[in-house]
């Protein structure tokens, strides 16, 4: 099965010079490595084009690049990759042989929040146990059918034609814009977190802190959660 690697970024120099290192790595390579910018004002765009990426320009808004890169990917599987998140050198082996099950709609590493500094377990293990309880609590009826969360950090992976058959991530979403669509694949099939580590940065917790960064990420849930979507973005200032 041909892989397509997805990475929708804006205003990610800092990051993503590393995930290109990373990518260089990958054994086997994938089909093709997409770059969905939404406008950045930095060196984003050179960076992935030097790398050798193939680029494509969209409005803003992670869910609206998801969307474009997935129609356009030349791959039957796409996986998205946030710019500051590593996954493992055989990424694309462990996406073939997990969907290689026709009962797996959509899948995802275990991702590990870590930092120059720390590996902040404290986020991370929240984090692998909202993917349960996040569903559980607010759509009840949908996780006895199968529904978990699985969120952009954990680099999830599908099949094209799945998504394409759904229709995609819901295009007005800033943030949250996986939520819907591990409803919608559920459908498809089975959800799963395959248990490979992707690592993720922490920067978004080194500017909060702790405590503010799991409030927040709890907040925008429930707003998702209560269906309150157009509040979500402002409660969730980027960080770069």
């Amino acid at each position: 099965m041909s892989v397509t690697l997805l990475v929708p970024a804006l205003d990610e120099e800092a990051a993503l010079p590393a995930l290109v290192t990373l990518f260089e790595t990958l054994e086997p390579c994938p089909n093709e490595v997409m770059l969905v910018d939404g406008g950045s004002s930095d060196a984003t765009v050179d960076i992935a084009r030097k790398a050798g990426w193939r680029i494509l320009e969209c409005e803003r808004g992670r869910a609206r690049q998801i969307n474009l890169g997935v129609q356009q990917a030349k791959g039957k599987i796409v996986c998205v990759v946030h710019a500051d998140t590593l996954p493992p050198a055989d990424m694309v082996q462990v996406i073939e042989d997990t969907l290689a099950d026709a009962s797996i709609a959509l899948a995802s590493f275990t991702p590990v929040i870590r930092g120059p500094k720390k590996t902040r377990w404290g986020t991370t293990l929240h984090n692998w146990a909202k993917t349960w309880y996040a569903p559980l609590l607010t759509r009840p009826h949908q996780f006895f059918r199968g529904v978990r969360l699985l969120f952009g950090d954990h680099a999830m992976f599908f099949r094209r034609a799945d998504f394409l058959r759904v229709g995609g991530c819901t295009p007005g979403d800033a943030v949250m814009e996986e939520a819907d669509l591990c409803v919608k694949l559920a459908a498809c099939g089975k959800v799963k977190m395959v248990s490979r580590r992707v690592y993720t940065s922490d920067r978004r917790i080194a500017a909060w802190g702790p405590l503010k960064a799991n409030w927040i990420y709890f907040k925008v849930g429930m707003l998702w959660a209560f269906g309150m979507r157009q509040r979500m973005a402002e409660h969730y200032p980027d960080v770069r």
